[in-house]
């Protein structure tokens, strides 16, 4: 059973992420919720709202967007539905119908995406689907909001015989506006309305010459206001309609509210189920601010919070455009209580609040800002005392306030509390105080809670440095400008740097020195050695961080040369299974050149395909039958490797071309070409015999073939 009190919620300041959170939904009902949060009083609960908020939150980043839940709010229309005997306007069965659809579209949107939003479909599958409550409305009401002529038979005709009366009244009303007009009895403005009925605007001095019914006249009187007879009969015809027009509606209002009554407590349902999904698309928005994630849950007792900002600060931080600096904490069961010191400003309550309310906003289901390698423990309880607990109302100062709290602390705390106290043992004599202040924390340490405090007092510092799973922590300071750096440092008590900071704000020196004799020497040499230490932690942490800095430098140079590697590896062997590949067909070829003589010679067309099958059937053998994908695959590999071995020869060639062209012939001697020398093409291979010479051109035999060249083309080999 988890319990946190209004204390802890107030000073953390809960309520304004709460606040932050209902700005975010989009419904009423969905805004009041959001202010209701508070923590779960079971695990698996909590990890579904957790998990709910998380898939919402990962839907912003996929291509699977959650489609709309907004609904206007049913309540008091739901609760008059109740009635027994009572029926809805038209308006409220549109909003109904609507909130129908919106439901039934996210049931089958998350039935449909269940593997992205499994938490987010469970929560669906619990809601019945159905499509009665939208047909029955929309037999009835039109996409408008209002009644279809075709609702009932009854109410087709009553519309039919009042678009004839209307149009009798138009009618009459014309001719008799005409009739008037002609006569001069009418104003310029010849008519008006009056009790939204159409009337003549006839001048006074002739309003008794005109037949009819006076409703009215203008303000100076100038103008009566007359609606004529042929027209007052038609009138009176059309009110008569729309009375049963309106008999027939009321009518079909209660039959609709009969039959939607059945499905009232589905619709609360619905309307619930809609809400809550408000608030879990809020809290997922505000975790997309924030950068929140679900760090994990371990049912060990430890808190591992890496890199954690303050929600509130970041934010506002954030529309400052000023930077915000997170912290890391660890809390254990070999590392229980951590107390924090150091001068004042340098951000110990902050980081204090920040452990508090980040611990708190998860146990309330609401994404946080660590590091996702964060862990953490869900405690029973979180107990604070932070800020001025002066309480005027009781007549209490602030010290008998919080030995008030004290005391509920030394009741409730256990193995699985969380306490977070400020500025622990002030508010009364240092010394007296300071060992009061020192037995809490000895009780607190033997009941095995966790807690973090701040503190001044040197007597709780050399406590913790005792104590085997308790701890220091400073806030580092810089050595020279004396600033807050902003950052929690484990495992060393902080300085005061009283008369450090006393000197920086331009307090006489010579004060300062009196100051130092008025206490113990002790107690300074003590306060002075920290604050060594405290300088020196200061420049191993730039050390640290710059040594940090070269090594993720080292890790991506690395990181680029296994890549390149690879890589060269992969065309390795992409260039050794073509070359491979070649030598085959190389060996083939050599195959059909040897059968090709053999014909050559005996003509046998028997051996010829014998032998040529014989080759077919051993290749095959070594073949593995491959499907059509792999075909494919291996093809386009194969284009791959053509590909990039074509790019290679080419830049070869244009090497070797490069260096031909730098290189200086030598000049040969020319030779005169007779018939006989065995000659080959400039740049060629192949060496041929001269048959014969007509003109200017040779014809070669190369033995299998003759070819007839140019002269000029070949070049001397040898002579006959």
């Amino acid at each position: 059973m988890i319990s946190i009190t209004d204390k802890t919620l107030q000073d953390l300041e809960f309520n304004t992420v709460l606040q932050t959170i209902s700005e975010r939904c989009n419904t009423e009902i969905g805004k009041q919720k959001a202010l209701e949060i508070v923590p779960f009083k079971d695990k698996e609960t909590l990890m579904n709202a957790l998990l709910q908020t998380s898939e919402y939150l990962s839907s912003f980043s996929n291509n699977n967007a959650i489609p709309n839940h907004g609904f206007d709010n049913l309540t008091n229309d739901l609760k008059f539905l109740a009635i027994e005997d009572s029926f809805l306007e038209v308006g409220s069965f549109r909003k109904i119908a609507t909130l129908s659809e919106t439901v039934n579209v996210l049931l089958l949107f998350f039935k449909k995406f269940h593997e992205y939003y499994p938490k987010l479909n469970d929560k669906a599958t619990q809601v019945e689907y159905t499509k009665y409550i939208i047909q029955k409305i929309d037999e009835v009401v039109d996409k408008y909001g209002e009644i279809k002529d075709n609702a009932s038979p009854d109410l087709i005709n009553i519309r039919r015989d009042m678009s004839l009366v209307r149009g009798k009244v138009n009618q009459s009303f014309g001719q008799a506006m005409s009739q008037y007009n002609s006569l001069g009895y009418l104003d310029e403005i010849k008519e008006s309305f009056v009790e939204n009925r159409r009337v003549l605007a006839v001048l006074a001095m002739y309003r008794r010459k005109v037949k009819g019914s006076i409703l009215g006249s203008s303000k100076t009187g100038s103008i009566a206001y007359i609606e004529p007879e042929a027209t007052l009969r038609y009138s009176r015809e059309l009110s008569n309609l729309e009375y049963e027009e309106r008999e027939e509606i009321t009518r079909i209002l209660k039959k609709l509210s009969n039959d939607i009554r059945p499905f009232l407590d589905l619709l609360k349902q619905y309307q619930e189920f809609l809400s809550d999904i408000d608030v879990v698309a809020a809290k997922a928005k505000y975790a997309n601010k924030i950068n929140g994630l679900l760090p994990t849950i371990t049912t060990e007792k430890e808190l591992f919070f890496r890199d954690a900002f303050h929600p509130i600060l970041y934010l506002s931080n954030l529309e400052k455009k000023e930077k915000t600096f997170p912290q890391t904490i660890e809390l254990n069961t070999e590392n229980r209580i951590i107390v924090i010191s150091g001068p004042n400003a340098g951000g110990k309550t902050i980081s204090l609040k920040t452990i508090g309310l980040l611990q708190l906003m998860l146990q309330c289901g609401i994404l946080i800002p660590v590091h996702e390698r964060s862990k953490t423990f869900l405690f029973d309880r979180i107990l604070t005392d932070i800020g001025d607990n002066q309480s005027i109302e009781n007549h209490l100062s602030t010290y008998s306030y919080r030995l008030k709290n004290m005391n509920y602390f030394l009741k409730k705390c256990n193995g699985k509390t969380l306490f977070l106290i400020d500025e622990f043992g002030t508010g009364s004599d240092p010394e007296l105080g300071g060992a009061l202040a020192e037995i809490f924390l000895e009780e607190f340490y033997h009941r095995e809670a966790f807690g973090i405090i701040t503190t001044h007092y040197s007597n709780l510092k050399i406590l913790a440095n005792e104590l085997p799973y308790a701890s220091n922590a400073n806030m580092l300071f810089d050595e020279k400008s004396l600033e807050p750096m902003y950052k929690l440092i484990l495992g060393q008590a902080g300085s005061s740097f009283t008369f450090e900071v006393a000197q920086k704000n331009g307090i006489p020196f010579g004060l300062i020195n009196r100051a130092k004799k008025k206490i113990e020497g002790g107690k300074v040499r003590f306060d002075k050695t920290i604050a060594t230490l405290q300088k020196e932690r200061s420049k191993l942490e730039k050390t640290s961080q710059n040594l940090k800095e070269e090594e993720t430098k080292t890790r991506e140079e690395s990181k680029k040369m296994e890549s390149i590697n690879s890589k060269i590896q992969l065309k390795l062997e992409r260039y050794q299974e073509l070359y491979d590949a070649n030598q085959r067909l190389i060996y083939m070829g050599q195959k059909v050149d040897d059968i090709a003589e053999k014909y050559f010679n005996n003509k046998d067309k028997k051996i010829l395909i014998g032998e040529f099958l014989k080759i077919v059937e051993v290749e095959n053998s070594k073949r593995k039958k491959a499907s059509a994908k792999e075909i494919i695959v291996k093809k386009q590999e194969e284009k791959e490797v053509i590909k990039e071995v074509t790019i290679k020869v080419e830049e070869i060639r244009a090497e070797k071309k490069e260096k031909k062209l730098k290189a200086i012939p030598l000049e040969k001697p020319k030779v005169t070409i007779k018939v006989g020398d065995r000659v080959r093409m400039i740049d060629g291979k192949a060496i041929g015999t001269i048959d014969k010479i007509e003109k200017n051109k040779a014809v070669v035999n190369y033995g299998v073939f003759t070819s007839k060249v140019n002269l000029e083309q070949l070049e001397y080999v040898q002579a006959k």
